[in-house]
């Protein structure tokens, strides 16, 4: 319940506004110090002016930002990078280089990735139609409820980005698939040096439970895509599914819903933000 300004829930009323541009809302007036732009319209520096010259201090992007100088934060992962004075914009990068960067982390500070591809399985979104129907994508134009469909992710080479060692040795692409909900990525990587699935199951446990818990988990149930529903968690390693070839070609599955995982950063990294100071 609410009227034209405010929403009534649970007794506390919250304020709200329908405007299409930043520059409308009286942000300042309101009282809003954080921002965590989801509309997924303004993604440069230049768009997101605005909410600073409302009077907010900071603004959390919920897609990646190109623009220099503005810092990809995956939290557990380069979180520590953040500079109060220097990041009054940051992104929380994807839910996809979410899921993937923790998994990169535990491999390549441990033993070392030399290349690799990736592919996110991933449920549809907003972007991915009902029914056939005029797209830029040819392969998004069909109907996302019938068709597995490959197309694009930036995911990959987004990971330059918090390893700039490897730049340009990641890559890959994601097929949309019809499910609900919960993801998969596909990792697949090249190794400095030789180990096995038990090693690499064993480092991930160790993640897991040390300095990467509630973001980085690992599951040796059999579980499905349905089981991952409402998990918090960035990335969850299928056990099961590790697979070592000739010593050096490591195969990693990772669960990731990317709707509540992505959420869970979200609201982390504001609460980074604050807990440093506005």
């Amino acid at each position: 319940t609410g009227d034209d300004s405010t929403l009534d829930i649970d007794g506390r009323k919250i304020g709200f506004s329908a405007e299409s541009s930043p520059g409308d809302v009286p942000w300042g007036d309101l009282g809003c110090d954080i921002v965590l732009e989801c509309t997924g319209k303004f993604r440069t520096v230049e768009q997101l002016a605005p909410y600073f010259d409302r009077g907010v201090k900071r603004v959390i992007v919920a897609a990646p930002v190109k623009d220099p100088g503005v810092l990809n934060v995956v939290m557990g992962v380069n979180d520590h990078m953040y500079d109060r004075d220097a990041h009054p914009i940051v992104t929380a990068a994807s839910c996809t280089t979410n899921c993937l960067a923790p998994v990169v982390k535990v491999v390549h500070e441990a033993i070392g990735i030399r290349h690799g591809q990736i592919t996110t399985i991933h449920d549809p979104t907003n972007t991915n139609l009902v029914v056939d129907a005029p797209h830029k994508d040819l392969r998004r134009a069909r109907s996302a409820l019938l068709s597995l469909q490959p197309t694009t992710t930036g995911s990959a080479t987004a990971i330059g980005l918090i390893f700039p060692e490897l730049v340009g040795k990641l890559n890959g692409h994601a097929v949309r698939v019809p499910v609900l909900n919960a993801s998969m990525t596909d990792c697949v990587f090249e190794l400095q040096r030789e180990t096995s699935a038990d090693e690499v199951n064993r480092l991930f446990e160790e993640a897991a439970s040390g300095p990467l818990a509630g973001i980085l988990g690992i599951e040796h149930r059999p579980l499905v895509s349905a089981d991952y529903a409402q998990d918090c968690r960035s990335a969850i390693v299928d056990a099961p599914s590790t697979m070592v070839t000739d010593g050096t070609l490591l195969k990693v599955y990772a669960w990731y819903d990317n709707e509540m995982g992505y959420s869970c950063r979200m609201i982390d990294l504001a609460n980074k933000l604050i807990a440093e100071g506005l």
